[in-house]
């Protein structure tokens, strides 16, 4: 075989020659030299063929060019270049020295036979996307003149118009992708089709999934049958399901195919034998081991020998935690740690690192990561009969779709019992009981001088805390994070008495009251305007900052386009705009340190971008009255009051009444009194990163000025002990930040499960929807009363261009998202449950609000007119 770079033989490539041969053409070069592995004989004409032929062509780079300049959505206009192009690689003549090496290939795999033309491109088969199907193959070419003819139309399939959005979509420069063209001996087979490594369905790796039809695998990928299904298990088949397959494509004799009926008796047979099955299985096994990660292989039978002919990696699957060294081989269950905190986005390396530095401080717990986002171990409070009823009862006020997929677990009898056993829970027994004792010794004492006393000692502890960052630098800065952790940890946690305190009086009276009688959620109603609740009083206070701002047209005028480094700067130069500065600067004192996401340190914070608040401030003034602050707390005050009174009237008239009134009385006094605490240790956790931050950032502009990093922001793809080992050895690989980024590129496109096994199976919860209107959209109830309004479909919160009386939906909101809270008159979410912030904050300010609406961004349109039902929980499209 001749050494020229235009054609190679498959056996002789690898994953070393990806940028000659492609993805496809790299794994199978990979699997042609593995042992048992039989993949049809071939060769792939390189991509420096494809460079010299279309790559170096002026004209057709020229309209690559222009292909490059067209977004998404121009899809009239993407149609149209991508068929110019097509046409003008299709009327290519292909060189003659190309045309020669082709030939001497075919003359030694055999000139007469028929052969698989297919399409390799260099972003195809990739860990991060798949590009599956984006090129064109072609099966049954036979003869010289057909097969370069095919090679031609494979070059210009990397132009057809789906290939062309796809590669948009992922991010692919249209000019940097180069194609390879796989030809290989045609096997026509009795049965082909797919097998996933990884179930395709569950995610669970270990078990493997096997699509099967009669003929070419064509007829499954097209959609033209059902396939049989077979799953299997450690070499057991644990699953089969036989469909009717009334039809196949098979192969002509003089080239191309065919799609034939299949005999009566045959289409209710399955496609493979039990043997047959577990032959695939093995080699599947294999072929996953040597790749490293899950698989999608196709396969097919020609004479009772299996063939392999192709195999990519499976892109959709979530990752699985990583445990390190503590895998035992027994399964585990995870809960998302972000569902309970209402942040489901990626976190960077380093917020991660972080944030399981602080949690591990805190709670002596360990915080796993999967896909950039933390997951919890329950196992140990899953496995345990004691501890699962209680655990699943807590859930309900985090996550009921989490909730609902932990009681499937458990329902599982056999897999419950070979769950890990792990020696530690999440939260230590002891930290518990004292916790008890704590919350009946506040809710007896009900005194709201606890509040804030606690407050009063955090905030001096925080200003402490920011003199000591000042002053340390370099590896000080890592020895102050353990030890202030330690002294915020002893502050934090002997508040949660108060805490709990809370949620019992709420949970109390939600269920007396709703006994008694008949009410339901009657805290909703009785928490409005609460003391002390520091995200409710971050959101009225922007009012007053709109307040000011409403004043001066000229900064009303540039607020329509702030510039976002030169913001103050601009602000004084304007009639108003020191006042309106004077302002924003007492703002950001109390609040800067918050932003969307804020559990992830690296996120950019409002005192680093102060301009992310003005889309907030100008609804505040187009959707709110001047004064508007005091008058909505006072409104919510009443309402609270009015709501007090009748209940405890009512109570009084009913048998027992005055026992039934003077604990109701307690229960509410303490629910006042106590329940906008909760917010506070949130805010003071959010504060605590905010100093560190503003430690690790001085100390990375340092490292840009030595030289040992290029960009201040680039410590965000560090883990904190690698930041650290890299400022104490003015030292770093610097791939690892570029492998990094990729890689958060990748996790941000996931969606993280709320429930996921260390197989990597997910778990859903679902809902009972037999009690809801006709085509409602269920969720859970966190925040009574019915609305209807526009739907504002926000993702962002610098987005949120709020009019009074709309409803925002969004995959989740946390505390930073308050201040929109002002405006709207409804909140629906797709994480989130009765105690999480966006709830707490809905109740108080008197908002109906509907949480764990799954996909309710993907199923509500932005503008569509909407009704909410906070009491019963559930969106209706209207």
């Amino acid at each position: 075989m001749s050494m020229n770079p235009y054609v190679l033989e498959l056996r002789k490539v690898g994953q070393s020659q990806f940028a000659l041969v492609g993805g496809k053409g790299a794994n199978l070069g990979e699997l042609a030299r593995m042992e048992g592995i039989q993949v049809p004989g071939g060769f792939c004409i390189t991509t420096l063929a494809y460079r010299e032929m279309v790559g170096e062509h002026p004209e057709i780079q020229e309209q690559i060019a222009e292909l490059s300049e067209l977004s998404i959505g121009e899809n009239e206009k993407i149609r149209e270049m991508s068929g110019r192009i097509r046409n003008a690689i299709e009327r290519l003549v292909i060189d003659q020295e190309i045309v020669a090496e082709i030939d001497r290939c075919l003359t030694q795999f055999g000139d007469k036979h028929a052969y698989a033309v297919r399409s390799s491109a260099t972003a195809e088969d990739l860990p991060s996307a798949s590009f599956a199907g984006q090129q064109d193959t072609y099966l049954n070419v036979i003869g010289k003149e057909a097969i370069i003819q095919h090679i031609g139309r494979c070059w210009a399939s990397l132009f057809s118009e789906r290939a062309v959005t796809y590669r948009m979509q992922n991010g692919f420069d249209h000019h940097k992708v180069e194609l390879s063209v796989i030809v290989q001996r045609m096997v026509f087979p009795q049965a082909s089709g797919i097998m996933f490594t990884a179930d395709p369905v569950t995610s669970n790796r270990k078990v493997l999934s096997i699509d099967a039809g009669f003929g070419l695998g064509e007829a499954l990928v097209s959609g033209l049958v059902n396939a049989d299904i077979y799953k299997v298990r450690d070499g057991r088949i644990i699953e089969k399901k036989i469909s009717s397959k009334n039809q196949g494509i098979y192969a002509l004799e003089q080239g191309g195919t065919v799609t034939k009926e299949i005999e009566a008796g045959r289409r209710n047979a399955p496609v493979l034998t039990e043997e047959q099955i577990l032959l695939l299985e093995r080699a599947g096994r294999q072929i996953e081991a040597r790749f490293g990660c899950p698989q999608d292989i196709e396969w097919c039978l020609d004479g009772g020998e299996l063939y392999i002919v192709q195999s990519r990696p499976i892109t959709t699957l979530f990752p699985v935690p990583d445990l390190g060294d503590e895998g035992d081989g027994k399964t585990r269950v995870f809960i998302s740690f972000g569902h309970r905190q209402m942040m489901t986005e990626a976190m960077s390396p380093l917020g991660i690192s972080f944030f399981q530095t602080l949690f591990k401080q805190l709670t002596n717990s360990i915080l796993y990561e999967a896909g950039g986002r933390l997951y919890i171990d329950a196992s140990k409070e899953l496995r345990s009969p004691f501890t699962r009823k209680y655990f699943i009862q807590g859930l309900e006020t985090v996550d009921v779709l989490m909730q609902n997929a932990c009681r499937k677990v458990v329902g599982r009898k056999d897999f419950i019992r070979h769950l890990h056993r792990s020696k530690k829970s999440m939260v230590s027994m002891k930290l518990m009981a004292g916790w008890g004792i704590k919350t009946i010794q506040a809710y007896r004492k009900n005194d709201p001088a606890l509040v804030e006393s606690f407050m009063e000692r955090i905030r001096a502890q925080m200003r402490d805390m920011e003199q000591q960052a000042a002053k340390v630098s370099g590896d000080e800065i890592f020895d102050f994070i353990t030890r202030s952790t330690e002294s915020f940890k002893q502050t934090m946690f002997g508040s949660y008495g108060v805490v709990f305190a809370a949620a019992y009086a709420t949970t109390w009276l939600n269920k007396h009251i709703r006994k008694w009688l008949g009410d339901k959620n009657a805290a909703d109603t009785l928490v409005q305007s609460a003391p002390n609740n520091i995200t409710s009083e971050m959101g009225l206070e922007l009012l007053d900052v709109a307040d000011v701002v409403r004043k001066y047209p000229e900064v009303m005028d540039y607020f329509q386009h702030p510039g976002h480094e030169t913001f103050f700067d601009d602000l004084a130069k304007l009639g108003g705009g020191l006042e309106v500065s004077r302002s924003i600067r007492e703002y950001l004192k109390k609040y800067g340190m918050r932003c969307s996401a804020e559990i992830d340190i690296s996120r950019t914070r409002w005192n680093e971008k102060p301009t992310i608040l003005v889309p907030m401030i100008l609804g505040n003034v187009k959707a709110n009255e001047p004064n508007a602050r005091m008058a909505k707390f006072e409104q919510g005050l009443l309402e609270a009051k009015q709501r007090e009174r009748d209940i405890l009237e009512r109570l009084e008239r009913l048998p027992g009444g005055k026992r039934k009134a003077r604990k109701a009385k307690k229960a509410i006094s303490v629910l006042r009194h106590y329940a906008g605490y909760r917010e506070f240790n949130k805010y003071s956790l959010v504060w605590y990163e905010w100093i560190v931050k503003q430690a690790l950032m001085q100390e990375a502009e340092l490292s840009v000025k030595q030289g040992i990093i290029r960009d201040k922001e680039d410590i965000y793809y560090l883990t904190l002990e690698e930041l650290r080992e890299a400022m104490n050895t003015n030292g770093l690989e610097y791939g690892i930040i570029e492998k990094r980024k990729e890689e958060y590129a990748s996790y941000r496109k996931l969606t993280p499960p709320r429930v996921l096994t260390s197989e990597g199976e997910i778990i859903s919860g679902e809902y009972d929807t037999g009690r809801l209107p006709q085509g409602a959209l269920a969720g859970v109830p966190v925040s009574s009363g019915v609305v209807e309004g526009r739907a504002r479909v926000i993702f962002r919160m610098e987005d949120a261009d709020m009019e009074e009386g709309d409803i925002l939906v969004t995959p989740f909101t946390d505390p930073s998202w308050t201040p929109v809270f002002v405006t709207i008159k409804g909140l629906v979410t797709e994480v989130g449950g009765m105690m999480t912030h966006g709830a707490v904050v809905a109740r108080e300010y008197g908002l109906p609000a509907v949480v764990s609406v799954e996909n309710a961004t993907g199923l509500i349109q932005d503008g569509q007119r909407i009704r909410i039902n906070g009491t019963d929980g559930y969106v209706e499209l209207l």
